[in-house]
């Protein structure tokens, strides 16, 4: 990768993260750890690979992003605000009542969301219909979609796969953000989804894997994304939850629970010395 572009990349996701932080601090509520775990893979998209138009986001010819663990909101939001889609001050409003920014994607209220998600396993559905939409029309935009580890012991995840893969669906590209945590401990220990590869490969998906915190592996992951015909495409992720701030990294505890007053100041300056970093560099 350039080594400026991949500069400016790490540089965003920095105020992505501390985007994430100042939403759920002031709702008082939300999922940090995941967010976290997301944020480069989301930048990358939506600075350096999606077609996306923040003047005019219904625009036709766009690219497609479904948040499938719609739970972590305040990274697509945060990814949203400093692309340009809304202000960034406005992230402060996160799950206040009577603003646009709640809980979970609102695609009839939030400028750049293309599918309302929450429940889990619902999301990869979705995106396969826009690919299939997509297929059917003779159009060229691309769809894209982040699943979480956890999510995809969701049954709904597994059909769809089957769907993707009997349609042909090569205009896709799901991401399975592989932290290792859920709401109720380690992955492995809930109901284990192991091996998450060997599993779309036999649902006949081409499968790829890549560190999620690496900007030249996650360019790698998706220019060779590209290049599959005939097949839908997974990245697995290997991601550390809470990513960026240094006592939420793999800390189950930080999947539901937003931080207090010491907390925060506590994870924005560590934010705020990373960029500082980061930029004098």
């Amino acid at each position: 990768m350039d080594e400026l572009l991949k500069k400016q990349l790490q540089i965003t996701a920095c105020k992505v993260r501390m985007g994430i932080i100042e939403g759920v601090y002031n709702a008082k509520s939300g999922h940090p750890g995941g967010s976290l775990s997301i944020a480069d893979t989301l930048t990358y998209l939506y600075f350096a690979k999606m077609n996306v138009y923040p003047d005019n986001p219904k625009l036709p010819e766009r690219d497609r992003f479904v948040l499938s663990k719609g739970h972590t909101a305040p990274a697509l939001y945060s990814v949203l605000a400093n692309r340009g889609f809304f202000p960034v001050d406005e992230l402060k409003t996160l799950r206040h009542i009577g603003a646009r920014l709640q809980g979970h994607p609102d695609m009839k209220h939030i400028p750049g969301v293309d599918m309302s998600t929450g429940s889990l396993g619902q999301g990869i559905s979705a995106a396969c219909g826009m690919a299939l939409s997509a297929k059917l029309s003779s159009d060229t935009y691309k769809v894209y979609a982040i699943l979480g580890d956890g999510e995809i012991e969701e049954g709904q995840v597994w059909e769809a796969a089957m769907f993707a893969a009997h349609n042909k669906l090569d205009n896709l590209v799901a991401v399975v953000d592989n932290n290792g945590l859920q709401i109720d401990g380690k992955i492995s220990d809930v109901c284990s989804p192991y091996p998450i590869t060997d599993k779309f490969a036999a649902f006949g998906w081409h499968v790829i894997t890549m560190d999620a915190h690496d900007f030249d592996s996650i360019e790698k992951a998706f220019n060779e994304a590209e290049t599959v015909v005939n097949q839908p495409v997974v990245i697995v992720q290997t991601s550390t939850k809470g990513k960026g701030v240094s006592f939420m990294e793999n800390q189950v505890s930080w999947h539901g629970t937003a931080p207090n007053a010491e907390q925060y100041e506590q994870a924005m300056s560590e934010l705020r010395a990373q960029l500082a970093e980061l930029e004098a560099n």
